[in-house]
């Protein structure tokens, strides 16, 4: 059986696909740039990969199991909205660092502490599962992805980062970072996922 294509299904069909790239663009202009993020320079750039230097940002942080499946995403939000010995809401950041648990450690999420707040005193957690923490500067390799963050696609990106890595001569630590700049209900090809690998 062969399908009519007329030309009011041609427009429909292209007034569909531009509605959904006026979407995406929208979206992408409207859901990061409302928060602050983290600052870094960059020193090299190659495709999705790039060499970051960090500076020392200071997080809010949380044991976490399962990249937030397991409440540490919400225990997070909580003390940002004023579950702290000040009662204060504190402004949502960019991107939110994760790393993963190993044999000899466990995992952890961690908010950015906005630059303004962690220049004067901030407010202590009053959930004991939530601490404050300074994530030491340095230098980085980066490569960033769209999709799910799934293992899969991790242990891709890792690969490639690495591969990377070896080619230029240098040398990173064992343990990976993860980090997220979208809420969880932003659709998959418009997500912006990165793994993030210490330079020693």
């Amino acid at each position: 059986m062969r399908l009519k294509v007329t030309r009011k299904s041609i427009l429909y069909f292209a007034i569909v696909v531009a509605f959904i790239a006026i979407a995406g663009v929208g979206w992408k202009l409207t859901a990061r740039t409302s928060y602050e993020s983290a600052e870094y320079s960059v020193v090299e750039s190659d495709g999705p990969i790039e060499l970051r230097e960090y500076p020392d940002l200071m997080l809010v942080t949380t044991p976490m199991k399962s990249q937030g499946s397991d409440g540490s995403f919400g225990r997070l939000f909580r003390y940002i909205s004023g579950e702290n010995d000040n009662k204060r809401q504190v402004a949502m950041t960019t991107p939110v660092f994760m790393e993963p648990a190993g044999q000899d450690r466990d995992g952890q999420m961690g908010f950015v502490v906005p630059a303004k707040v962690s220049e004067g005193r901030i407010p202590d957690p009053v959930d004991e599962n939530v601490g404050i923490q300074k994530r030491n500067g340095g230098r980085f390799a980066v490569i960033r992805f769209s999709g799910r963050m799934d293992p899969d696609s991790i242990a891709e990106n890792e690969r490639k980062l690495r591969t990377w890595i070896d080619s230029k001569g240098l040398s990173g630590i064992d343990v990976v970072e993860f980090a997220g700049y979208d809420p969880p209900w932003t659709p998959n090809p418009f997500r912006r996922n990165e793994i993030l690998i210490r330079l020693q």
